[in-house]
């Protein structure tokens, strides 16, 4: 068995990690994994740190924390032509953990533990994106979800110190004065080769099946060489409050204002700088182009 890096957030899931780590170590050693670990010290250090695991020569890197922690790692062992330089495992420590969720990977600390005695390793597409941040384009991957709008509004304004509840919880609760707040948004968008200018409150490009805990996209396949994409047009509040329940369950059937699809590559301008999300975290703003890259990564699952 490979030594393994083992990368901690210590705040994911308002610092449940944390606490829950001795048991994580614990359980990582009965399933018979050799490591070294580390703690996050601030935003973006996962990725440095994996980046560093994998010139040392890792072929194992776990991330302990959320969606936000897989994405950092995702992005400090994926070289520059996109391709993974070690394998990426997962104990879901965080508030949702959606793309363990699309993979089969437990949830539960101590299975995830377990899986690593026998695991075998699944290759996964990735999302990626080019975005402006701070006057400047820059590229990143994505394991599970991107996109602006409403579902945007949603991640920043969720109260990290209600997070340690976990699942769903959180988002419904920032969902609430979103809706109040939220005004749609003018955007020119184009999907593979069709463009138009229109007006929408959500506009999703995934890879998994699961936003925030729901299950949006339930025919997404993460293996397929594809992105989904959700395009939720102009709904007023009354329509949203009506509509989005459903969509965010993935009961997408009598919902004129919603079309989902399939592609290879996304883009959306905007005359606003418009926020968007990956994996759960506000990142950057439009202008954004979105794109598969397949069979970019392993991953350990059971």
């Amino acid at each position: 068995m490979s030594h393994a890096m083992v990368i901690v957030n210590p705040l994911a899931r308002g610092g449940v990690s944390r606490a829950k780590w001795p048991l994580i170590s614990y359980w990582l050693k009965r399933a018979g994994l050799s490591f070294d670990y580390a703690f996050t010290e601030y935003a973006g250090h996962a990725t440095e740190l994996a980046r560093r695991a994998v010139e040392k020569g890792f072929e194992l890197v776990i991330a302990v924390g959320g969606d936000g922690t897989v994405n950092e790692v995702v992005n400090g062992i994926i070289d520059e032509s996109g391709r993974g330089r070690a394998t990426l495992g997962i104990i879901s420590a965080g508030t949702v953990g959606d793309f363990v969720h699309s993979l089969g990977i437990p949830r539960d600390v101590i299975r995830s533990c377990r899986l690593f005695a026998n695991y075998r390793r699944m290759t996964v597409d990735l999302g990626c994106v080019e975005y402006m941040k701070d006057g400047q384009h820059t590229k990143r991957y994505y394991a599970n979800t991107a996109g602006l709008g409403f579902a945007t509004d949603v991640v920043g304004g969720t109260d990290r110190r209600i997070k340690f509840i976990g699942g769903t919880i959180p988002y419904v609760i920032g969902m609430i004065p979103t809706v109040k707040n939220y005004s749609n948004k003018d955007i020119k968008l184009s999907i593979d080769d069709e463009s138009r200018q229109e007006r929408n409150f959500v506009v999703v490009v995934n890879n998994g099946r699961y936003l925030g805990g729901g299950r949006v996209f339930p025919d997404a396949d993460p293996c397929d060489g594809l992105l989904d994409v959700a395009v939720v047009g102009d709904m007023n509040k009354l329509e949203a409050l009506w509509s989005f329940p459903r969509f965010y369950m993935g009961n997408h059937e009598g919902l004129p204002k919603i079309n989902l699809c399939k592609a290879k590559n996304v883009s959306v301008e905007s005359s606003q700088p418009l926020p968007i999300q990956m994996d759960g975290e506000v990142v950057g703003e439009l202008p954004a182009s979105f794109w598969v890259v397949p069979s970019a990564l392993d991953v350990a699952t059971q």
